[in-house]
């Protein structure tokens, strides 16, 4: 099955992805400060909301920080025991070239076993190809993203382009056609914080798949980003991480707090689908 065939099925019944970004300093009760308790608090979330999530998305720099990579693969095995149909996008936002990308696919696919990783698309299409050598995983290109920042390239204007279109309207556009190479597998990353940004996006590529990350700690609407970014051919995933995460003040109530935000999510998100 391809990437694109498993999002599809993930999100009919939910459009909710849920970040994993274990922080330790930002762990309930007993757990906080402690690295070794990363895989016992993404399991604990995980639990919680895997008949709620289409995907999860773990954040490979809150693992790393605190050299706990075998705990991230633990995690992606828990993740697969669980909830096998659920795609898990590795947030990693990549973005070198040549063999040194190769190696970066390798890590995403091969030792982590992630159906999709996020890039960074500074470089060009080098450095997204090696990893569509994959046929059956996805990539989601950093777009149009929902930090303040994103306006210093971003919003750029293109003059030496037909028309002058902004940088993430030119991005949006080639991963509709000349950087497709299978249909589905390249995504886009457009931040919920700018619905109208998303809606130009899904005018410019109306199939490719969507990662909108801003909902909840950072104040995205998800009325507004399900109305922008939703179509019944391309499918979106909204991703909610701290809201989620830090929702439980102890390690007793971690579960249910996160289970009781992420319904709410979710149901906001289903009520704006229809």
């Amino acid at each position: 099955m391809s990437f694109f065939e498993r999002l599809q099925a993930a999100t009919r019944h939910s459009l909710l992805c849920v970040g994993l970004d274990p922080d330790p300093a930002k762990f309930p009760g007993a757990w906080q400060g402690d690295a070794s308790r990363i895989e016992d608090f993404c399991r604990a979330i995980v639990d919680a909301t895997h008949d709620l999530a289409a995907a999860f998305k773990p954040q490979i720099a809150y693992f790393a920080a605190h050299g706990a990579e075998d705990q991230l693969e633990r995690v992606i095995a828990y993740i697969r025991q669980v909830a096998p149909q659920l795609p898990i996008v590795l947030d990693a936002k990549r973005g070198d070239i040549g063999a040194t990308a190769e190696m970066y696919a390798r890590e995403a696919f091969v030792r982590y076993g992630a159906d999709a990783v996020t890039l960074s698309p500074y470089m060009g299409y080098d450095t997204i190809e090696p990893y569509l050598d994959y046929a059956d995983r996805g990539v989601f290109v950093l777009c149009r993203t929902s930090n303040p920042g994103g306006d210093d390239w971003q919003m750029r204007p293109l003059a030496d382009v037909e028309g002058q279109p902004r940088l993430f309207e030119e991005l949006a556009r080639r991963a509709q056609h000349e950087w497709a190479r299978v249909p589905g597998q390249l995504g886009l990353v457009v931040g919920a914080t700018y619905p109208a940004e998303i809606a130009r996006v899904r005018e410019l590529a109306p199939t490719v798949p969507l990662l909108i990350p801003g909902v909840g700690a950072q104040g995205g609407d998800a009325e507004a980003t399900v109305r922008a970014g939703w179509r019944a051919d391309a499918p979106i995933l909204v991703n909610s991480s701290r809201a989620i995460l830090y929702a439980g003040k102890t390690v007793e109530n971690l579960g249910a707090a996160a289970r009781a935000v992420a319904q709410r999510t979710q149901a906001e998100l289903a009520q704006a689908r229809g």
